[in-house]
């Protein structure tokens, strides 16, 4: 199973952090419970990381998830908002009590999303419900061809 790019992800920045912080990458990777590798791979921009490892990283790093993903609020697709809050959709799905499918599927646009979801959805990720309700409007009216 493939995963996305994690959107917004900024890899230059981890690399200051970690490097301000006075990280090798192996230290780094080691106090995350990942692979020197994954931190070059990630820092170079070769590939990204899982949302909840990454969420690992900010920990030892000592910063947000707002600090390493880098999207503007007025941009914000309804999966930005469970990226900025550290979760997978399964770990999501999980603390509003819907399935990992109808959290996918909410955040592709391809469901009518709840006054219910948005409510639980917005606690779950510490945003309001009108963000919530942004973000998903803007991915369901996203140009034909744009990825969420």
């Amino acid at each position: 199973m493939s995963r996305r790019i994690l959107r917004g992800f900024r890899p230059e920045i981890m690399a200051d952090r970690r490097i301000a912080q006075g990280l090798s990458r192996g230290e780094l990777a080691r106090q995350a419970g990942v692979s020197t590798g994954a931190v070059a791979k990630w820092e170079t921009g070769r590939s990204t990381p899982a949302v909840d490892t990454l969420a690992r990283v900010a920990t030892v790093l000592g910063v947000s998830m707002q600090d390493l993903i880098v999207v503007p609020a007025h941009e914000r697709y309804l999966g930005d908002f469970r990226s900025l809050a550290g979760l997978t959709q399964p770990q999501l799905a999980a603390r509003i009590g819907f399935s990992s499918s109808t959290v996918a599927d909410l955040e592709r646009g391809h469901a009518i999303l709840t006054d219910v979801q948005e409510e639980r959805i917005a606690g779950a990720v510490g945003a309001s419900r009108a963000e919530v309700r942004a973000a998903y409007d803007r991915v369901r009216n996203r140009p034909p061809g744009a990825r969420p």
